[in-house]
């Protein structure tokens, strides 16, 4: 009876921990991956013309085969951050909060080439602010979770100023005003849903107008980008010629584009076409709605990682996930509102799309946080 009576009560339990065990978001690991499978054959596509002339003719697969590299990366530290329980990164806020000033600051250090973003470290080079995005995102969201839950986010103020201010200084020093607005708008949106105060985000949004305007004033590349974009026609400035051809290749696309292979823009006409303007090329060889179909999913990976965040089980993994999915599409916006002339000229890739090895494996890791998260997320 005794017997009965544990095996009874061992069934119990097994059936109690099958129906509190979650599934990721199969979903949305899937237009993840597709949009990175669309990314690598736009890719191929774009940079075979480029790949022969570095290669000496040798090879059309150069650029292809970096970004396979750098998937099965991106592939392998997805799979690990995806099985990290989330309240890991919690328990380390502090370190976050030092790995996010370290990236920042190592380009002094270990300056790769002539950019002063990359760093180059045993011969490879990588961009360390795509890998602080993440830190910041999990080192606020853990700060500010303790600050909401103890009641205390009013007076987080004045150190949400001074953090964003001093990693907005480092990304001054580095000429970086495309990540710096990325880094901004995301601090900006995780201190917003953690409860702050409209009045406060004002006074932060109108320091942020100013530190733009002094980084164009002080910088004469800037003001060229932002007198571009209040005239992009005008042929007599040189900082227009990328948006200038950018803008033809999305025109001449059309409806369906002239087919896949077929541009004539990527053919050294359209300045980094494989990486920030790849999005002009999938319009002229795929045409307007099927370069619409890319955008709206975006727009589904939108709609799935808030909703991740608005299941999620505490606070903390509510702010990561709404970090998270503001980053991917807040980025995107920024990608093709560039290349369409909607906003001055920045240098950012388009997520999951754009070759860049450093920006796919910080975004894949980004991911597997977010579906970690999914998976303990309620019904």
């Amino acid at each position: 009876m005794q017997f009965a009576q544990r095996v009874n009560k061992l069934v119990k339990d097994m059936n109690s921990s099958y129906k509190k065990r979650k599934t990721v978001d199969y979903f949305l690991m899937i237009l993840v991956f597709a949009l990175t499978a669309f990314g690598l054959i736009m890719i191929y596509s774009v940079s075979k013309y480029l790949s022969l002339q570095i290669t000496g003719q040798a090879s059309d697969k150069y650029y292809l085969v970096r970004q396979l590299v750098s998937l099965g990366i991106g592939v392998v530290v997805w799979i690990v951050f995806q099985a990290i329980d989330y309240k890991y990164w919690q328990k380390h806020t502090g370190t976050m909060l030092w790995i996010t000033i370290i990236l920042l600051c190592c380009v002094f250090f270990f300056r790769g080439g002539s950019s002063s973003r990359w760093i180059s470290l045993f011969g490879l080079g990588f961009q360390p602010s795509e890998f602080a995005k993440l830190s910041m995102i999990l080192y606020l969201s853990g700060w500010l979770s303790s600050k909401k839950e103890s009641g205390d986010i009013d007076q987080s103020f004045v150190p949400f100023l001074l953090f964003v201010g001093a990693i907005s200084l480092l990304m001054l020093i580095q000429k970086d005003l495309g990540t710096l607005s990325i880094i901004v708008f995301i601090a900006a949106i995780i201190f917003f849903t953690a409860g702050a105060k409209l009045s406060n985000i004002a006074i932060g949004g109108s320091l942020g107008v100013f530190l733009v305007w002094l980084a164009i004033k002080i910088e004469p590349y800037r003001m060229q980008r932002l007198t571009a974009f209040l005239n992009p026609n005008n042929v007599t400035l040189s900082a227009t010629y990328q948006i200038r051809n950018a803008l033809i290749a999305i025109g001449s696309g059309g409806l369906w584009g002239k087919g896949f292979g077929q541009s004539v823009q990527k053919y050294l006409y359209l300045p980094e076409a494989q990486t920030d303007a790849i999005f002009p090329i999938i319009a002229e060889e795929l045409g307007f709605l099927r370069a619409g179909a890319v955008i709206v999913v975006y727009a589904v990976i939108a709609y799935r990682g808030y909703s991740i965040a608005r299941r999620a089980p505490d606070s903390y993994s509510q702010l990561v996930a709404v970090g998270i999915t503001t980053w991917i599409i807040w980025q995107t916006f920024v990608n093709l509102a560039a290349m369409m002339a909607l906003v001055p000229l920045t240098g950012v890739p388009l997520p999951f799309v754009s070759y860049g090895g450093t920006s796919l494996i910080a975004f894949l890791a980004a991911v597997g946080i977010l579906l970690n998260i999914s998976k303990q997320a309620a019904d």
